[in-house]
Formats: structure tokens, sequence, C-alpha cells
């Protein structure tokens, strides 16, 4: 704590790293000793699922950071909301998502990921993001870079659209789903393609890393992209709402992307939206 009483940021920024790789790993164990087992799957929604993996792994992250973080703001998927404080009175908060890609792990689809962040005042400062299929573990701090089991990564250098590898996702709400295949169509056509692989989390970190070029979505959830956002501007990146610079991580939309990328993204937005001035 600092003299007036306010936690230490740095300190506080770099024992929550550490303590986010920790609990990514050991929720990812759990994950993925359970792919192949008999399970519990839940209808949240018509195609919105939980599985009893879900929660385990929640319990854990969430046991977790309670015990070393008991006053922070915690928000988590299936339901875990920590102190109930302002973010006036605590500037720090957690959002994880305990299975990022449940679809996929409800059907075995081994592309799925545990996905944890420290926000400040709801700036991502902290993210921790580990597929346990691939044993790869994407981490980033504020001003520290980011990295992939270790080894500093970077955004691709890509210039043009039709150079590009692009990601998107989908609502579960089924009834949103062909509004947005309008955006889906015009970047398909412009591009080398574009994947939807079902776990936002690992999309950010693929355009962290280089794999992807740029990535859209809307809406997406805190906990799906809270942890990503933070390595993708950590590895160069640029990520902003889809239709302005600004980004806030409880509003439901990102566009992550190389800076190049980022600008033929939003003026291709832009010209399907209407609006021809993007700011």
């Amino acid at each position: 704590m600092t003299q007036n009483g306010q936690p230490d940021y740095e300190a506080t920024v770099e024992r929550g790293l550490a303590l986010a790789t920790d609990l990514a790993l050991r929720a990812g164990t759990i994950l993925r000793d359970r792919l192949d087992a008999k399970r519990q799957v839940v209808h949240k929604g018509v195609v919105d699922l939980v599985t009893d993996a879900d929660h385990a792994s929640e319990a854990l992250i969430w046991e977790g950071l309670k015990a070393v973080f008991p006053e922070h703001r915690m928000l988590g998927e299936e339901g875990s909301v920590g102190a109930l404080a302002t973010m006036a009175e605590q500037p720090f908060g957690w959002v994880f998502d305990p299975l990022d890609g449940t679809t996929n792990y409800a059907h075995r689809f081994p592309h799925f990921a545990v996905s944890i962040c420290l926000e400040h005042q709801s700036e991502p400062v902290v993210g921790v993001v580990y597929d346990p299929m691939r044993d790869e573990l994407f981490a980033a701090r504020k001003g520290y870079g980011a990295t992939m089991n270790g080894q500093p990564i970077a955004v691709s250098h890509t210039g043009e659209l039709v150079q590009s590898l692009l990601a998107s996702g989908f609502s579960y709400d089924l009834t949103e789903r062909a509004s947005q295949l309008v955006l889906w169509e015009h970047f398909n056509n412009r591009t080398q393609g574009v994947r939807r692989a079902g776990a936002a989390a690992l999309d950010l970190c693929y355009v962290a890393n280089g794999r992807l070029d740029g990535y859209w979505e809307r809406p997406v959830r805190p906990w799906d992209m809270g942890a990503g956002v933070i390595i993708v501007r950590e590895a160069g990146g640029v990520v902003t709402a889809l239709e302005h610079d600004g980004f806030d991580l409880y509003t439901p939309e990102a566009l992550a992307a190389n800076p190049a990328i980022h600008r033929r993204m939003r003026e291709a937005i832009a010209t399907v939206t209407g609006d021809t001035k993007p700011t």
C-alpha cells in the first residue's frame, strides 16, 4: 500500500502477472485432463453452453485471486463477482474466462483457452492466455512487451488487406448473425481468408504473434477479450472500437490488428456502415 492507503501500482501489477500465470496454467491442466472424460453440459441459451469443466476452472481461478487480492473487483464469465467496490474505491479489477471456447470444448474440438486479465480503472494492464492443448502461454504486462512461452512476440508486418488473414466470431444470439455476416462477407472477399475458430482470446493472441493480421468482433465480452487486448498492444498492435479510436473494456466490441491492417479494416468498416470518415 502507498501512504494514502491506495495499492502500489507496480507491485500489484507485477504480483498480478505472476499469480495470473500460475492460475492459468493450473486451470488449463484441469481443462486438458477432462477433455476426453465424461462431462456435464448445460445450455445457458439455445447455443450458449457451460460445462462442469468451466465451473472447476472458474473455482480454482476465483479462489486463487480472492486469496491474494480479496479487495479487488472481480468478474468471471460464469457468475463470480468479487468485492462490491466501485472503480473509484478500488481501481484494480479482474476479468477472466475459465474456458474460452466452451462450445469447442463440449464437442472435444481442441481449441480453447484460459484467459485472465487484470485491469486498472478499466484499462487492461496484465493479460495471460493459456492454450493447454498446444501448451502455449501468452502473457503481457503494460510497458513490458508480450511473450509466448517466455519469448518476445510481435504483430505481423502485413500491409494490405489482400495479403492478410483475419478472424472474427459470431454472437450466441442467433438473430444477430445475419447482420454480422455483412462484414464477414466484405472481408472474406478482400483478404486471403477469414477464420472463425471459436475462442476470441486465442484470436487476439494470434494477432499478437503474427499468425493472424487482424481480428474484429461485436459483441465480445470483457472476459473474452481483456487479456488479449493488452497482449496485442504490447506486441505492437492496435486495439480500438470498430468505428472509432476509443476502446472500453466494458463495451462489447473490439478491432485488433497490426497498425497498417487496422487502418485498412477501419476504412473497410466505414465503407460498409456508411461512415466514410472513420475517427
